[in-house]
């Protein structure tokens, strides 16, 4: 069966799959674009895959399971950042005779570049960066987790900080 016959009779039955598990249409097809690209990028070995079916249907699940855990953690950062913020604004609040305003704003100016930041990073970089500074996980947890060696976590914190350092300065230097 030829890559374009496989397209087109599974990806609504792995869109409709797929909006199982992560109930946006959106996603899902998204979900099932990113399964499809990565078969597309095998294609040499697609004629060893024995059960086709049972493939794709895995390979969608994984893939949503994934992107499922990404909202978690993603949600997880988002809750780690707005907590830190109002402990440091409440002492902040506590330390000064007046209500200042303008701290206040220049803090959630920071708090969105330091978010930017980190969400221009890639995927990846941006998965063991928050790993390594939200959850506090050591680079060999991080590498069991992910699946990677400790080496591919240490040189992607490395990047991911390189980058970070960059954008901030230039953004602040502005």
């Amino acid at each position: 069966m030829s890559f374009s016959e496989l397209y087109l009779i599974y990806y609504p039955k792995l869109v409709r799959f797929a909006k199982e598990f992560v109930m946006s249409e959106e996603d899902a097809e998204n979900i099932t674009q990113d399964v499809f690209t990565d078969l597309w990028e095998k294609r040499e070995s697609m004629n060893h895959i024995e059960n086709m079916n049972a493939y794709l249907f895995r390979l969608v699940r994984n893939k949503c399971l994934d992107y499922l855990k990404h909202k978690v953690f993603e949600q997880k950062y988002v809750e780690n950042v707005k907590a830190s913020f109002e402990i440091e604004l409440n002492l902040k609040l506590q330390s000064l005779d007046r209500f200042d305003v303008y701290d206040i704003s220049e803090r959630n100016q920071m708090e969105k570049l330091i978010r930017d930041a980190i969400n221009s990073l890639p995927k990846r970089c941006r998965d063991i960066f928050l790993l390594s500074r939200m959850e506090g996980l050591k680079y060999r947890e991080i590498s069991e987790r992910l699946g990677i060696s400790v080496n591919t976590v240490e040189c992607q914190m490395g990047i991911a900080l390189k980058k970070l350092r960059a954008k901030l300065n230039v953004t602040l230097a502005a």
